[in-house]
């Protein structure tokens, strides 16, 4: 059985839908709906329950996730391997990162590591914090950059800590001081970023024993943060890193105490990582250093 089929099923119990899941494959929702009518047929019994709350696993399809995602990083594992013995195939490295580590590490990483070896391919898809540790496991990805998350068992490669900036409106009065004691979100209206911030901000709160009024229904990307705070909307916390281009009208303060997200790269294993996600990692860590002057 192809394993095309069982990626395209998981991203669409991923997403809740067909049509989303369709849409990110590059297929059509009827094409979709047909690899998985003949996937159950194969089978022999039903893997998805599909309703108006959207597309889900059966018992016996949430029974099969742990052997499926063996399979995709099985899969994975062979084609690097093909490639790597193959002068005839171009290998390819599938990377996963944020939002604001796309736009500011790996457009330097990717165009250097092209310049040093062009017969290699890089395939990016940007997500969350859970979906990029996901894929990940899933093995859809060869490596994720994302902050560290010790719940997920992989290798980790640090790349730098990345400080985290309280994202107060421009009338905010905050005096002389130089940093924004954490314990002051308490009780405040606070705006979550999306994409990859509400666990590293939270674990901020829960070290300090703090409750601030998080608003859940304003979980929404970096720059509209910026923007609904600068509008006297809330407050929010958001890193150095997403924080480049996106200042406006707004007072960014490091914390009190210091915090920081941890960046660095994740990889299922190292020692069964193919040679070329090696060097991918090694070219990663000297850009990165050079950026941040480390």
């Amino acid at each position: 059985m192809e394993t095309k089929k069982w990626e395209a099923m998981l991203t669409a119990v991923e997403l809740g839908s067909f049509t989303r899941a369709a849409r990110r494959l590059g297929l059509t929702q009827s094409g979709l709906t047909h690899m998985m009518n003949a996937m159950e047929k194969e089978t022999g019994f039903p893997l998805l329950l599909r309703d108006r709350s959207g597309v889900r696993l059966t018992a016996a399809g949430e029974r099969l996730v742990p052997a499926i995602q063996e399979l995709l990083q099985a899969a994975g594992r062979l084609e690097q391997q093909i490639a790597a013995q193959s002068g005839s195939r171009r290998e390819s490295i599938r990377v996963a990162a944020y939002s604001s580590i796309c736009m500011h590490w790996l457009p330097t990483i990717v165009q250097q590591f092209r310049w040093a070896r062009p017969g290699v391919s890089v395939d990016i898809r940007m997500g969350s914090v859970e979906e990029i540790y996901r894929w990940l496991q899933e093995g859809t990805v060869d490596l994720s950059f994302a902050s560290r998350q010790d719940r997920w068992r992989c290798d980790w490669t640090p790349l730098w800590d990345d400080p985290l900036l309280a994202i107060l409106p421009p009338d905010y009065p905050i005096g002389e001081r130089t940093c924004f004691p954490v314990a002051e979100f308490g009780g405040k209206e606070f705006l979550m970023p999306s994409l990859g911030f509400d666990l590293d901000i939270l674990g901020v709160f829960e070290d300090q024993s703090i409750r601030p009024d998080i608003r859940s229904n304003t979980a929404v990307e970096d720059a509209a943060i910026v923007s609904m705070v600068e509008h006297g909307l809330g407050v929010s916390i958001l890193s150095q890193l997403v924080l480049q281009g996106l200042r406006d009208n707004v007072r960014a303060l490091p914390l009190d105490p210091p915090a920081s997200r941890h960046i660095g790269i994740a990889v299922r294993s190292l020692a069964e990582a193919a040679p070329i996600i090696g060097e991918f990692i090694a070219y990663s860590r000297r850009i990165v250093g050079a950026l941040h002057s480390i």
